[in-house]
């Protein structure tokens, strides 16, 4: 048997970049068309290379969550303002005050999820936040008082912001596209846990709901953390009673109102495929 390394005939990327800053200095080296394409930034952020861009989004975070052998993950989307308790007379307004306790919900769920994750060696059921502050530290919190990891999706906004301190480095993910990072937080989602939040928390909840309610899903437990908080922005009977969902897509999600309530459901979910035909629709 041959045991010799098999080697690309090819020089690798690498090689011809480091190759490339190692010549003449002249006008020609000079210009910005003599870049090599994937290391010339004004090229790259160019709009006909947005296709290019998205599926660079698109491998990069799946390709180093393969690499770290996760397979499986619990999302974990709330709002960003939600304090933490003990900073909770800071609070904009008395509601955001009193939603405070749900950071200590978020990071008891996410402590007792990764020790669960724990059983198989962090590849399953790792919690994953939008990495930002507020439900999302928490999230990551949580995490890394089990000794833990944990993964944080952030975003570009155009105000400062960085990832919170609890997301494990080399699991902290930035992304330009929301459309690509919605896809990673779903793609490999074994439960989702939505805590009362804003504009973000909404998409994000309502774009979960309709993958599922359409079958392009599989169903998966959809907790939403703080039932009066729902129940109070949101009319869930009037819609099934407009006739604009069905009664059925009621069943879609829970309300829970604690960690081990949230724990006690995912734990003792029966797996259901996804949908083949929708409610209520002719």
């Amino acid at each position: 048997m041959n045991t010799r390394r098999q080697t690309h005939p090819l020089r690798d990327a690498h090689t011809d970049r480091a190759a490339a800053k190692v010549v003449p200095d002249t006008p020609q080296t000079r210009a910005s068309a003599y870049r090599l394409a994937f290391t010339d930034d004004d090229f790259m952020c160019r709009d006909e290379l947005r296709p290019v861009r998205l599926q660079l989004e698109l491998l990069k975070p799946e390709m180093l969550l393969d690499q770290h052998g996760i397979t499986s993950t619990i999302v974990l989307f709330g709002g960003a303002r939600i304090p933490r308790p003990a900073e909770k007379d800071k609070a904009r307004t008395k509601t955001l005050a009193d939603l405070s306790h749900f950071y200590g919900e978020a990071r008891e769920f996410s402590r007792l999820m990764t020790i669960k994750s724990q059983e198989s060696m962090g590849r399953e059921n790792v919690i994953v936040t939008g990495g930002g502050p507020g439900v999302m530290e928490a999230g990551n919190h949580g995490a890394m008082d089990a000794g833990g990891h944990s993964i944080g999706l952030n975003i570009v906004l155009p105000h400062e912001q960085a990832p919170n301190e609890y997301v494990t480095p080399e699991l902290c993910f930035n992304f330009h596209y929301f459309a690509i990072r919605k896809m990673h937080f779903l793609m490999r989602a074994r439960a989702i846990c939505v805590f009362p939040g804003g504009f973000g928390t909404m998409d994000e909840l309502f774009e979960a709901l309709t993958l599922i309610q359409t079958g392009r899903m599989q169903r998966v437990p959809v907790l939403l953390f703080g039932q009066s908080f729902w129940e109070s922005i949101l009319n869930w009977d009037a819609l099934a009673d407009a006739g604009t969902i069905s009664e059925e897509d009621l069943d879609l999600f829970r309300f829970v109102e604690s960690a081990a309530d949230a724990m006690h459901l995912i734990e003792n979910w029966d797996t259901a495929p996804a949908r083949d035909k929708i409610p209520g629709r002719t």
